[in-house]
């Protein structure tokens, strides 16, 4: 009898544990609020002003940064790190470019030759030291942002407004 009580014991807790955790983890009165307003019809200001405001502290956050697309470039650029003659690490890295509106199709035709001129910067960068040591460190990274940057706004024009590096990691071989 009590081995047939326990998995009901045991099912009883589990809902009461799960109830428990839906009341502490649901959302705030507010949209509970909007819910019971909506299903009498009555509008919620309090809703509507938020918002409100909240889009327009978006557009002027757009209007202050301006608007701009980001662009991924198609593949991960592969870099080998050289020494003593030898390919001691492997390098993959992925980039994306902040731009302007309007250009994915001036990007995406000229995306091999930004590529090239990208793989020339990472080689240089690789060469240097760059991706020895502790490389994802800010400094670090920035130098590469600034020399990825100048490449593309000479090929993309002041369009370009950074290049952002979305993954970095290195195999040791």
């Amino acid at each position: 009898m009590m081995k047939m009580l326990i998995p009901v014991v045991f099912l009883l807790v589990g809902l009461g544990v799960g109830i428990g955790a839906g009341v502490v983890l649901s959302p705030s009165a507010e949209p509970k609020e909007a819910l019971e307003h909506a299903k009498s019809g009555a509008k919620p200001e309090k809703a509507e002003d938020k918002s409100v405001k909240s889009k327009s502290d978006l557009a002027k956050k757009q209007d202050k940064q301006g608007e701009f697309e980001y662009l991924k470039l198609t593949k991960q650029f592969v870099i080998p790190v050289v020494t003593s003659d030898r390919i001691a690490a492997l390098v993959t890295m992925s980039l994306s470019l902040e731009i302007t509106p309007g250009m994915t199709e001036a990007f995406y035709a000229i995306e091999p030759k930004l590529r090239d001129g990208f793989l020339q910067v990472m080689f240089d960068h690789a060469n240097a030291g760059g991706f020895d040591g502790a490389f994802t460190e800010s400094d670090n990274l920035e130098v590469l942002r600034k020399a990825l940057l100048e490449v593309a706004r000479k090929d993309l024009g002041d369009d370009v407004s950074q290049v952002l590096i979305m993954s970095v990691s290195r195999q040791d071989t």
